[in-house]
C-alpha cells in the first residue's frame, strides 16, 4: 500500500470503471489527491496497480469513500488490506469514527466491512442509481474512544 501518484491514475480509473456502474472520473481522483484532508492509496503487486481506496477526514470523523480491486485480483485479501490502511491513516489523523456507504445488495463488500469492524448505523433510501438501491451506512469506531470499535457508544 502506498499513496497514489499522478502516474497511477490511468490504472486507478480502469479498476474503478470495472468495479462500479457509475465510476469516479479521473478528475474526481485528482481532486482527492489535491486535498490535504484526504488520502488516495493504491495496492501494488509486481509493479502493477491492483486496487485503490480513497477517504477524507474532518475533525474526528472520516469517510471511506471508495474501495476497488481489479476484478482478476479479488478474493485475495487486497480489499481488506486497503480498508486496514485507510483505518491506519484515520488513526494517524485522530479520527474516532470512520463512516462509509455500501449497496445493500453488495454481500461481498458488506462481509468485508463487517469483518473489518464496521457496524450498521443507518440507511440512505434510494442513494444509488443504476440500479436504484438503498445504501447502508456503516461506522467503524476506533478502540479506546468510549465505545467498542464499530459498536454503539457505551455509557
Amino acid at each position: 500500500m502506498r499513496p497514489a501518484s499522478e502516474a497511477d491514475l490511468g490504472e486507478v480509473v480502469t479498476i474503478e470503471e470495472a468495479s462500479f456502474p457509475i465510476p469516479w472520473s479521473e478528475w474526481a481522483f485528482r481532486a482527492v489527491m489535491g486535498r490535504a484532508d484526504a488520502v488516495l492509496l493504491v495496492a501494488e503487486e509486481d509493479g502493477r496497480i491492483v486496487g485503490h481506496a480513497a477517504a477524507w477526514f474532518a475533525g474526528d470523523e472520516g469517510e471511506l469513500a471508495d474501495v476497488a480491486v481489479r476484478p482478476t485480483c479479488r478474493g485475495r485479501g487486497l480489499g481488506r488490506r486497503l480498508v486496514e490502511a485507510i483505518r491506519a491513516a484515520s488513526v494517524e489523523r485522530g479520527v474516532r469514527d470512520l463512516y462509509l456507504q455500501v449497496r445493500e445488495s453488495n454481500e461481498a463488500a458488506r462481509h468485508l466491512y463487517a469483518t473489518a469492524g464496521f457496524r450498521p448505523v443507518g440507511r440512505r433510501r434510494s442513494y444509488y442509481r443504476s440500479p436504484r438501491e438503498d445504501a447502508l451506512v456503516l461506522r467503524w469506531r476506533r478502540a479506546g474512544t468510549g465505545a467498542v470499535a464499530g459498536g454503539p457508544p457505551t455509557r
